[in-house]
């Protein structure tokens, strides 16, 4: 399959999931979106199921290359930085990869399907596995480098990056969905700070 027809495909399943849901969205209905024969869809993907997580995959992977998210060098990337500096950076980074337009709808498609649909639920609970296992690497190099300190990293990570997760969908109910991370950060940024203090090295 072509990039062009498989980004074809899932924007297209997107839009009607946005605006349908994705559990009243047929294969059926996104084939006539794209304009090609339902057999010819399932020549790409075999099912619904399997086009989801695709696009989440493929939604992640561009919602990163556009705020260059990549491997982080920490010995370069703490250089001159505060604990607070480098926390607001890396926070940063994540807010912008999520709330680009097609990752903000992915995300609100997912979220109201999650308590119903299994492949929902499962893509929500392994991205949070990511961020939690993102963290914890994040946390072992700052303590490593003496930015911070922890009596048990691992929790402390789960602790920091649930409370990530609940202040963004929290921003995201708050202006339904348009989250403004310049304008509505200083739940945020409070945080940050009283967490830099409590684990200060």
């Amino acid at each position: 399959m072509s990039d062009t027809r498989k980004k074809e495909i899932i924007l297209a399943t997107l839009e009607l999931a946005a605006n349908k849901g994705l559990g009243n969205v047929s294969m059926n209905m996104i084939a006539d979106k794209v304009g090609i024969k339902k057999p010819s869809l399932y020549n790409h993907f075999s099912s619904k199921e399997e086009l989801v997580e695709v696009m989440y995959q493929f939604l992640s992977k561009e919602a990163k290359k556009t705020a260059n998210i990549g491997a982080i060098d920490y010995t370069t990337f703490f250089a001159g930085k505060s604990a607070l500096e480098i926390l607001r950076g890396i926070v940063k980074g994540y807010f912008n990869m999520n709330q680009q337009e097609h990752m903000i709808n992915f995300y609100k498609v997912i979220y109201s399907e999650r308590s119903l649909n299994p492949v929902a639920a499962k893509i929500v609970a392994e991205e949070t596995d990511r961020m939690i296992l993102a963290t914890k690497q994040l946390f072992y190099a700052m303590e490593v480098h003496k930015l911070l300190h922890f009596k048990n990293p691992d929790m402390s990570a789960v602790s920091f990056a649930m409370t990530i997760h609940g202040l963004m969908d929290y921003g995201l109910d708050q202006r339904n969905g348009q989250y403004r991370f310049e304008t509505d950060k200083s739940l945020l940024d409070n945080y940050l700070k009283w967490f830099c203090e409590e684990y200060a090295a």
